[in-house]
């Protein structure tokens, strides 16, 4: 079945389409949601608001660009919102200055599976995170997060230098182990 087809089949009330637009979107979700909400059970909060969300506006959707990309906005969104309500720590989260590292250092992340580098993103502080998965996974630009967030396009930009740097550094702590 179609996504056009399952749309329409779910705006008519189908439940049987319901439960499959979910089942095939929910498990690649699921990882959109982990990589701000690094809490497996709020992750999965997140994940079924996100998708009442979907549902409730799926007559919304206006058929330009993809499905999955309008479903992903929405969980992005839903994501950015329960970390708003403050459930977690605040999105300007601001430890201790990272250190700048050399760029020959970055080839110990090109040694990483992508697994093993969302393991790592998601041990890292909110604020740090958030702006990292928007900016280097999601393709925004800084002035987008900015808005999106509430904060200044140079704390955005700070926000992710220090999630770079971060992540190196833990990258690096574990090739000296």
């Amino acid at each position: 079945m179609t996504d056009e087809e399952l749309i329409d089949k779910c705006l008519k009330g189908d439940g049987r389409a319901q439960k499959m637009l979910f089942d095939k979107f929910a498990r690649k979700m699921m990882s959109v949601c982990l990589r701000y909400v690094s809490d497996y059970e709020h992750a999965e909060d997140v994940l079924q608001d996100g998708f009442i969300k979907v549902f409730k506006n799926l007559d919304k959707f206006k058929h330009e660009g993809s499905f999955e990309g309008w479903i992903r906005r929405t969980m992005i969104n839903t994501s950015l919102d329960y970390l708003r309500k403050g459930k977690n720590a605040p999105i300007d989260t601001d430890i201790s200055e990272a250190e700048y590292l050399a760029s020959d250092n970055e080839k110990s992340l090109s040694k990483l599976r992508e697994e093993e580098i969302m393991a790592l993103v998601q041990k890292m502080p909110t604020g740090y995170r958030t702006v990292f998965n928007l900016y280097a996974i999601e393709g925004y630009s800084h002035q987008e997060i900015a808005d999106e967030l509430g904060v200044t396009e140079s704390t955005s930009k700070t926000q992710y230098k220090k999630a770079r740097n971060y992540l190196m550094n833990i990258i690096i702590e574990r090739e000296n182990i």
